[in-house]
């Protein structure tokens, strides 16, 4: 009898298609992942939040991972705000707590450039939050600034730095050449008495067409701007424009309305985005300049130089650009306001024993209790009524308005520093 051969030995195996069909499917669903949104870790402030600018689902549809620290969700004391929180925006958010590392290069950073003193620490945490981010996401620091008053960023991206070694590498390899490979001959001066006699020392001229010569002028004149041709050049500078302002993937952005923050963030060069998710990369406000002793001061709160101590301190316009290049716009002709200073202050007068009244300091006594600096303690005095008068009832029966008691306060609600404009001013009949 013959042996048959065993079936599980020759026959084929048969592939069941229903596996393959499902591990292909994913395959081309691959490209619509990464195709409309725009960032990839989102971190928000707490006023986005509190204001819902922008919305739950615009910020799904823009960012794939969202995050803020837990010190944000604490500020959001609005019942209706936090019942909106919870219920649309906490199932997506992440809280994260930054390192301490990143904490430490943040407030570095923020008192080199003069706004640690009016960020919080919930502000600093932000800040330090997007730096972390963008430093896991981009594989380090290097399209950063460690320093306010560094121009350029630290370096250059991981994938061109290798490029770079590879190409330095084969630059200093040798490469062989055809005359060390090929035997050297000798030649004779026969040889090159003869090689002389062919050579031609009178070559005919070559003529040029007309066309090729307009041509030629054509490109040498491209490099002048003339009345015919600065259409040509103005569009070129707008589509220049146009590829410029175009958004690329951002790895790690912030989103707030601090102007300190933006300040900041925009001189690491962290990417800042408006509520509109539109990158900014031009910021203006305003700072207190010192006239005195020329010193900045970003707490626009103040009244006196924080470096000099002197009522000296005038607004100024400021803008910080891309580069992270801080500029303040000053006026070319700016005089300062002498009013008020044409007679000196009058002497203060002293009280008497037997409570007899002294009129002094001036008409009217307007010399009398003057505010001249911080660490005064009438000014002190006058802080301290502020902040426990800061919320007043109209509706109270001892509530009187300043006019009636005499408060020492300007129309901003700042309190009267010096003599005031008017001293000295001739009043109208």
């Amino acid at each position: 009898m013959e042996q048959q051969p065993e079936p599980s030995a020759q026959a084929p195996k048969i592939e069941d298609p229903a596996p393959t069909e499902v591990e292909n499917a994913p395959v081309a669903e691959q490209p619509t992942q990464t195709s409309t949104k725009q960032v990839h870790s989102l971190v928000i402030d707490a006023n986005a939040i509190i204001r819902n600018d922008p919305t739950v689902s615009t910020l799904l549809s823009q960012a794939e991972e969202l995050y803020t620290i837990p010190a944000v969700v604490s500020e959001i004391r609005d019942e209706a705000t936090r019942t909106r929180y919870q219920t649309t925006l906490a199932p997506f958010i992440k809280l994260r707590t930054p390192k301490p590392e990143s904490m430490a290069f943040v407030t570095g950073f923020a008192r080199r450039t003069g706004d640690l003193q009016v960020l919080s620490k919930p502000d600093l945490q932000l800040l330090a939050l997007t730096y972390e981010l963008e430093v896991e996401r981009n594989g380090g620091d290097w399209r950063l600034r460690k320093d306010p008053t560094q121009k350029t960023v630290n370096g250059k991206p991981p994938a061109k730095e290798e490029e770079e070694a590879k190409t330095e590498e084969q630059d200093a390899v040798p490469e062989p050449t055809a005359e060390a490979d090929a035997p050297a001959t000798e030649t004779t001066p026969e040889e090159v008495a003869q090689e002389l006699e062919k050579v031609d020392l009178n070559p005919t001229p070559v003529e040029v067409e007309p066309e090729q010569a307009e041509a030629e002028e054509d490109d040498d004149e491209e490099g002048w701007i003339t009345p015919s041709n600065i259409k040509k050049y103005q569009a070129k500078e707008k589509a220049g424009a146009g590829k410029q302002q175009t958004q690329r993937f951002l790895q790690a952005a912030l989103i707030t309305a601090d102007m300190a923050m933006r300040n900041v963030a925009l001189r690491i060069n962290l990417n800042l985005l408006d509520t509109s998710l539109t990158k900014i990369t031009f910021l203006k406000t305003w700072v207190l300049r010192c006239h005195g002793c020329w010193k900045v001061c970003k707490d626009t709160t103040k009244q006196f130089c924080p470096s000099c101590g002197q009522a000296t301190l005038t607004r100024v316009s400021c803008s910080t650009d891309a580069s992270g290049n801080f500029t303040l716009h000053l006026k070319k002709n700016f005089q300062f306001n002498n009013r008020g200073n044409v007679y000196s202050i009058p002497k203060p007068t002293h009280g008497s024993s037997n409570t007899k009244r002294i009129v002094g300091g001036g008409k009217n006594g307007w010399g009398n209790e003057l505010i001249l600096a911080e660490d005064q303690k009438e000014y002190v005095r006058k802080a301290d009524e502020e902040r426990r008068t800061k919320y007043k009832d109209l509706m109270d029966e001892d509530y009187l308005p300043s006019i009636l008691s005499g408060s020492r306060t300007s129309g901003n609600g700042r309190i009267k520093v010096g003599a005031g404009r008017n001293v000295n001013a001739k009043k109208k009949r």
